[in-house]
C-alpha cells in the first residue's frame, strides 16, 4: 500500500492488518516513555486546508509517539491565502523533502489528485476531502467496535477479530458526511451490517445502491437494539438550504435524546454510543448520551492516535502491509 486514499480501496486482509497494528501501538501509549524509534529521520507533513483541531493532533501525536519530525502547514496565513495552488504547495513539500503528507481539503478528490498527480514522491494520506472520504476516522472506529465487541463477548483480545453479524446504525447528516461514506465501506467489508438513519433531505443521491439499509425513523432502526449507533454530526456549515424545520425538530426525530437512552437501558441492551465529533449537544445527540456509560467517545479518541500510528508506520517503515514487522522491536534503517 503506497496511500491511503479511501477505505473502498482496502481489502479485508488489510484493515484487519492495520487494526491488529493499531492494538500493537495502543499498548505503546501505556508506557511511562510513550515513543518508538519506528520513524526517526522521516518527515511528517499535515497539511490542512480546512480547519481541525482532533485529527491534525492526532495525526501530530501519531507521528512524533514514532519519532517522526512533523511539519504543521494551515492554509489560513500561509500562502495559499495569496493564490498558491495545490500543485506549487505539494512541490514545495517535495523540496523540502517530506516523507509522508496528511492532506485535508474541502474539495473531494484532491488527495487522490496529489497521489497520482507526480507532483510529489511521498505517501498521502486522506486526513478527509469534501464530503468524499475520511478513512483514517473509519479505521478508528472499527477498532472501537472490535474492542466493544471483545467486552460483551467476554474475548481476551481483538488481535484477528472483524465485525462479522455486528449491526451499526449511522444516524444524521449522511448527505455531507465523509464519516459516513468511509465506515459503510470498511465495517460492511469487515462483516457488519449498516443502516442508515436520516431525513430524505439529509440522504444522498444513488444511497439505494450502497450496501446499506435507510429508514427514516430512530426508534425503528433502535428496535431490536443495535450493536452501535453512531451519530453524525450536524454539518450546518456545509448547508445552503434549510434541511429540516427546526432544530427542535430535529432532535425530537433523529437525535439520541435522554428518553432513548433510557430506552436503551431499560431492554437491557449493550448498544454502544459513537459520535466523530465534534458534538453538537442538545441537536443530534444528548448530555445524557454523549456522557453516558455506554459512550465511546473517548475511546474513539485514545484509538485515533493508535490507528493513525498504524497507519504511518505501514506506509514508511517499509514494511510489506501484509508482514509487517513487529513495531514494540522495529529493525534499524
Amino acid at each position: 500500500m503506497r496511500h491511503l486514499l479511501s477505505t473502498k480501496d482496502l481489502s479485508y486482509d488489510e484493515a484487519l492488518t492495520i487494526l491488529d497494528t493499531a492494538d500493537q501501538m495502543a499498548a505503546v501509549g501505556q508506557r511511562s516513555v510513550k515513543k518508538l524509534p519506528a520513524l526517526r529521520g522521516r518527515t511528517v507533513v499535515n497539511l490542512f486546508f480546512e480547519d481541525s483541531t482532533r485529527t491534525r493532533i492526532s495525526f501530530e501525536s501519531a507521528a512524533k509517539r514514532l519519532s517522526a519530525d512533523v511539519l504543521n502547514f494551515s492554509a489560513k496565513g500561509s500562502s495559499v491565502s495569496k493564490g498558491e495552488s495545490l500543485k506549487d504547495t505539494a512541490q514545495t513539500l517535495a523540496a523540502m523533502s517530506a516523507d509522508a503528507v496528511v492532506i485535508r481539503h474541502s474539495a473531494s478528490g484532491s488527495p487522490q489528485q496529489l497521489a497520482e498527480s507526480g507532483w510529489i514522491d511521498a505517501a498521502v494520506v486522506n486526513a478527509g476531502d469534501g464530503t468524499h472520504e475520511h478513512p483514517t476516522q473509519a479505521l478508528l472506529d472499527a477498532m472501537t467496535l472490535r474492542q466493544h465487541r471483545a467486552r460483551t463477548e467476554g474475548r481476551a483480545g481483538t488481535r484477528g477479530l472483524d465485525l462479522e453479524g455486528m449491526h451499526v446504525v449511522i444516524v444524521g447528516d449522511v448527505l455531507h458526511s465523509r464519516v459516513a461514506r468511509s465506515d459503510l465501506w470498511l465495517l460492511t467489508a469487515l462483516g457488519a451490517r449498516v443502516t442508515f438513519v436520516a431525513p430524505p433531505t439529509l440522504l444522498p443521491v444513488g444511497i439505494a445502491d450502497w450496501p446499506c439499509e435507510v429508514v427514516f425513523s430512530l426508534d425503528e432502526a433502535l428496535d431490536p437494539a443495535p450493536d452501535a449507533v453512531m451519530m453524525l454530526r450536524v454539518q450546518r456549515e456545509r448547508m445552503n438550504a434549510a434541511f429540516f424545520p427546526t432544530a427542535q425538530e430535529y432532535a425530537r426525530e433523529w437525535g439520541l435524546t435522554p428518553e432513548r437512552v433510557a430506552a436503551l437501558d431499560a431492554a437491557g441492551a449493550t448498544t454502544a454510543i459513537m459520535h466523530p465529533g465534534p458534538m453538537n449537544r442538545g441537536l443530534e445527540i444528548s448530555s445524557a448520551a454523549a456522557d453516558s456509560p455506554r459512550s465511546t467517545v473517548l475511546d474513539q479518541v485514545r484509538n485515533g492516535v493508535s490507528v493513525r500510528m498504524s497507519v504511518l508506520y505501514l506506509l514508511l517503515s517499509g514494511d510489506d502491509l501484509d508482514t509487517p514487522s513487529d513495531p514494540a522491536h522495529p529493525q534499524e534503517r
